[in-house]
């Protein structure tokens, strides 16, 4: 009786799979290719379950550069490459311009904000977060003389080393997340004050789970890791940490009545809520506010301070590039005298050195991924609503059909052969379409601003005995080096 019940339920179960796989034959035949899906695993065995520098560039070689994958039972479609994402990403601007429902993502942005909503509170949240960086000054003096400020913060820092070996990441840290502070709350902290470190230490602690094994359980069985412990729940902890303080700080801004003359971005923000109080249609309010706040504070900090780390370590490894930068900065401002970033025309290598950094070290793994609002048709293949779409920026930057030599670290892809600077199609670390990085332009200052500043003050050295400091990436959504030592020997008294 026992084998009879087995050899039934091994029927059923060769039925069912069967049945699996002529769904999937079916639903397959106007998609792009890609690796067989399995059930409940999606095509997991195709490409591996963890993260790795290489994980969407393995299936190209098989698929080409649009292809087909399945997380668990969700579809994504994959563009790779220059040409496939600049396309697709040019023609389908709209289509492609939602967020897709990512269970950890969505409950560290509850849907509200910038980077996690959609549709038109999406687009009202965009606007306000655009034209208030464009009127508090970004491109202007009053931003880079904040930014300029904190720079020589960390000069201070860096001459205290005495040149001895030390790990920059904690200073620089700081630095860069006091730069948001500035602008979010129109103040900055001191590197020993607690509430600022707390902050710190939350935004550490959820891009530390972003990305690996935990994430990956929590989007699989979302209803069942809320009520698991594990650094899924420290990371959402963090996150509410960081949202109690920017209520506090509006308390604050609401206290003091300052619309009539903003000062930061709260200041807008309530401003805007102010002007929009009678409009039905109106998402400017405290949650939106929050969440905001939340998402300049987490990916303004994230991603400059990962080019940092990764630019300081890259110049250590080149001194050679390290001392043509040096010579550059020296011939044209000598080693007095104030650097803005309308000044980078002046400075073609530089320009160009900082170009090649965020190509060949982009600090994302990919590109943050969107989903279709509608049913579209791409290069011949039917891409139904609902279905997530990941530009892979990583190959973009690394596209051998686009750069000369994608896997070194060279300059001379932003130059021309009488050494002027060259502003390419091709560099897209800050995304493509709708959904282009808000805060790009205050990025590009920052980096440019910090790197001249340090470079005027130190050569970066190698310590005694160490040949070269570890150039692979450790794997993660944001991709930071491991950790390093380096030497800041000063240039000037």
């Amino acid at each position: 009786m026992m084998m009879l019940i087995g050899t039934i339920l091994g029927f059923l179960l060769l039925v069912l799979l069967i049945i699996f796989f002529l769904k999937q034959f079916w639903i397959r035949r106007h998609l792009p290719p890609g690796p067989l899906a399995l059930p409940l695993i999606g095509t997991f065995l195709a490409v591996g379950l963890w993260l790795r520098e290489e994980y969407f560039r393995k299936p190209v070689k098989q698929y080409g550069n649009i292809y087909s994958l399945w997380y668990w039972q969700k579809l994504t479609i994959v563009l790779s490459g220059f040409k496939a994402v600049k396309e697709e990403m040019t023609n389908f601007p709209e289509e492609f311009s939602d967020r897709p429902d990512n269970p950890f993502l969505t409950a560290l942005g509850k849907r509200k904000g910038i980077l996690f909503s959609n549709g038109h509170t999406w687009k009202q949240q965009r606007h306000i977060g655009i034209t208030s960086l464009r009127k508090l000054g970004l491109g202007k003096k009053s931003i880079e003389h904040q930014i300029e400020d904190t720079a020589q913060t960390l000069v201070g820092i860096f001459r205290e080393t005495k040149g001895q070996p030390f790990d920059p990441s904690f200073s620089v840290l700081n630095v860069v997340s006091n730069v948001i502070c500035a602008l979010s709350f129109g103040h900055q902290f001191s590197a020993e004050d607690e509430e600022f470190q707390k902050l710190v230490e939350a935004l550490k602690i959820i891009f530390k789970v972003m990305g690996d094994s935990f994430h990956v359980m929590y989007d699989l069985f979302p209803q069942l890791m809320k009520h698991l412990p594990g650094p899924h729940k420290e990371a959402l902890a963090s996150a509410d940490i960081i949202h109690a303080f920017a209520k506090q700080e509006i308390e604050k801004h609401q206290e003091s009545q300052c619309l009539h003359e903003p000062q930061d971005f709260i200041d807008y923000y309530l401003l805007q809520m102010e002007k929009s109080k009678n409009d039905p249609n109106s998402t400017y309010n405290e949650e939106n506010l929050v969440q905001c706040v939340f998402d300049f504070f987490s990916a303004g900090t994230e991603t400059t301070f990962a080019t940092l780390m990764w630019a300081l370590l890259l110049l250590t490894n080149h001194p050679d590039i390290q001392e043509k930068v040096q010579k550059e900065i020296e011939d044209a401002f000598g080693s007095s005298g104030s650097i803005s970033y309308q000044d980078r025309k002046k400075l073609p290598y530089t320009n160009a050195v900082i170009h090649e950094m965020q190509r060949f070290k982009y600090v994302l793994l990919y590109g943050v991924p969107r989903q279709s609002t509608k049913d579209v048709t791409m290069r011949g293949y039917h891409i139904p609503k609902g279905t997530f779409i990941t530009p892979d920026l990583r190959s973009v930057l690394l596209d051998p059909e686009q750069w000369e030599t994608p896997g070194k670290f060279n300059p001379n892809h932003f130059l021309d052969k009488e050494g002027k600077f060259i502003d390419r199609d091709e560099f897209l670390p800050f995304g493509i379409g709708e959904r282009v990085c808000v805060g790009q332009q205050l990025a590009r200052v920052e980096i440019f601003v910090f790197l001249t500043i340090l470079l005027r003050s130190f050569s970066f050295r190698l310590p005694e005995g160490v040949k070269e400091l570890n150039e692979e990436p450790v794997p993660k959504i944001t991709m930071h080096p491991h950790p390093y030592k380096l030497c800041a020997i000063p240039t000037q008294a």
